[in-house]
C-alpha cells in the first residue's frame, strides 16, 4: 500500500523578502526524540533560521520544533542546533561560498519527503538592499493586479 502524500510545508516567508536566493539545496536533518512527530503535526517554525559551519559540518540555528504534545518520554529541546546532512561536495562548495563577503545560508522550507524523512531546503543567499525590497513589493503588487484582471 503506497504512503499518503504529505502536505507538511513549513516556509520561511521572510527569507525571500530579505534575501535574493542564488542557489538552493535540499538537506536531510539529524533529529532526535519526538522531533519528527512534531514536524509531522506542523509544529515547527523557520523564523530567523540560518545555517553555519562548525569544522566541516553544517548546522541550522534558530529552527524551532515545538515539544510533542502527546508525549512525555523522550521530549526534545525545542530550539537547538540541528546538523544538516549533505554530500561532501555540496558542503565544500557551500563552505567556500559562505566565506565570501555578503553571502549567507538561510533555511527556506521544511517538508516531509515521500520516504517519510524530514528535509530542509536551504539557500545560498545575498542580502537585499532597501531599494531592492521596494522593487520586490512593486513587482508583487503588479503581478497581483494582473492576476485580478486589473490591466
Amino acid at each position: 500500500m503506497p504512503k499518503a502524500k504529505s502536505t507538511i510545508q513549513i516556509k520561511n516567508r521572510r527569507a525571500s523578502f530579505d534575501y535574493e536566493f542564488l542557489e538552493t539545496y535540499t538537506a536531510g536533518i539529524e533529529l532526535v526524540g519526538t522531533e519528527i512527530k512534531s514536524i509531522r503535526a506542523g509544529k515547527a517554525s523557520l523564523q530567523d533560521a540560518y545555517c553555519y559551519f562548525v569544522g566541516n559540518q553544517l548546522f541550522v540555528k534558530g529552527m524551532n520544533v515545538a515539544q510533542y504534545h502527546w508525549g512525555s518520554w523522550g521530549q526534545h529541546e525545542p530550539v537547538r542546533d540541528r546538523r544538516l546532512l549533505l554530500t561532501r561536495r555540496e558542503l565544500r562548495h557551500l563552505q567556500a561560498e559562505d566565506k565570501k563577503k555578503g553571502l549567507t545560508i538561510v533555511a527556506v522550507r521544511l517538508f516531509i519527503a515521500d520516504n517519510g524523512f524530514a528535509k530542509l531546503v536551504i539557500a545560498l543567499a545575498k542580502g537585499k538592499k532597501e531599494y531592492d525590497k521596494r522593487q520586490s513589493i512593486k513587482e508583487r503588487d503588479v503581478r497581483r493586479e494582473m492576476d485580478r484582471g486589473g490591466y
